[in-house]
């Protein structure tokens, strides 16, 4: 059976405006919002500013400030691996828990989008099954990917530890640094490329079928990707294109409201509210890309097929 990326791309636009906008309801924004905003919480983008430092290849090549923070680090050594275990600790603590709310807001989220509706208790205590089995997945793939990440690091410190402790950056440096690129960039590409099937297509499976993540991602690819490979790749190049024409409207919308929009946007919680059409078209973009592939992957019991909603029963006498 063929897909459409373009039709998924009409459907979930239509979806969109029924959910939110036929009625508008400002509470159902509210919960709905909440849901996505649990959904997405702490998967925001981080953003690293190195200041003005000036780095000269005066002795050896190292800045002052460095060396001065290095020196006070070896004569305080036991102070900052205290320090540094407790900042981990408390660090993969938090990562733990945003990350098993994550986990249990993406069925929350999913199940009103599905549903059309506003709810938190009932689809909490309903896909709890799925979501701590969502959770447990993200924990294994997150030890497996730090632990390669770790191992990449120390090798790569491991080849260019003799220009280290020269203070030089010299033919060893440079040969752990290119070695460490080499080595780094196709385990993150494994791992986004895991994150984004899981986020688009795996969770559906879940919450569709009833399943814990490893047997989701069987069905995954047993029945979604055989046959429509290629389809899929259409599906990230469009989504790609998608989120482009998404981030300039967002823009053009902070400049066309005098930067109020922006504002709202950095406010936790409110700032998903604000931009909960992009929340729910971009779920249902995936949705109606795997309805596509047959009458056992109809998500959405309140349309047919094409997205068209279903006639509502006048009420009873």
């Amino acid at each position: 059976m063929s897909i459409s990326v373009i039709d998924a791309v009409g459907a979930a636009f239509g979806r969109t405006k029924r959910v939110l906008f036929q009625p508008f309801d400002i509470g159902k924004w509210f919960v709905l919002g909440f849901c996505a905003w649990l959904a997405f919480l702490g998967e925001g983008g981080i953003s690293f500013n190195y200041g003005g430092g000036n780095f000269n290849t005066r002795r050896g090549g190292m800045p002052p400030e460095f060396q001065a923070a290095l020196d006070w680090a070896r004569d305080h050594l036991p102070l900052v691996i205290v320090l540094g275990v407790c900042v981990l600790l408390v660090a993969m603590v938090i990562g733990v828990v945003l990350t098993w709310l994550r986990s249990r807001g993406k069925f929350m989220f999913l199940d009103g989008v599905v549903r059309n509706r506003g709810a938190v208790v009932e689809p909490w205590r309903q896909f709890r099954v799925q979501g701590n089995s969502l959770f447990w997945f993200r924990i294994v793939l997150g030890v497996i990917g730090l632990t390669a990440l770790a191992l990449i690091a120390v090798l790569a410190l491991g080849i260019a530890w003799v220009d280290i402790q020269a203070g030089e950056f010299g033919v060893a440096a440079v040969a752990g640094i290119v070695t460490g690129v080499l080595l780094f960039i196709p385990i993150v590409l494994v791992m986004v490329v895991i994150q984004l099937l899981l986020e688009d297509f795996v969770v559906p499976v879940m919450y569709l079928k009833g399943l814990r993540a490893w047997a989701a991602w069987g069905v995954f690819f047993r029945e979604v990707v055989a046959g429509h490979f290629g389809a899929i790749i259409l599906f990230y190049l469009l989504k790609i294109v998608l989120g482009l024409a998404a981030g300039l409207l967002t823009c053009l919308g902070c400049f066309m409201t005098c930067c109020l929009l922006g504002c709202l946007m950095a406010l936790p919680y409110l700032g998903t509210v604000v931009l909960l059409p992009l929340f729910v078209f971009f779920r249902c973009y995936s949705l109606y890309f795997v309805q596509q592939c047959g009458p056992a992957w109809q998500v959405f019991r309140d349309e047919w097929p094409d997205g068209t909603p279903l006639p509502v029963p006048p009420p009873s006498a």
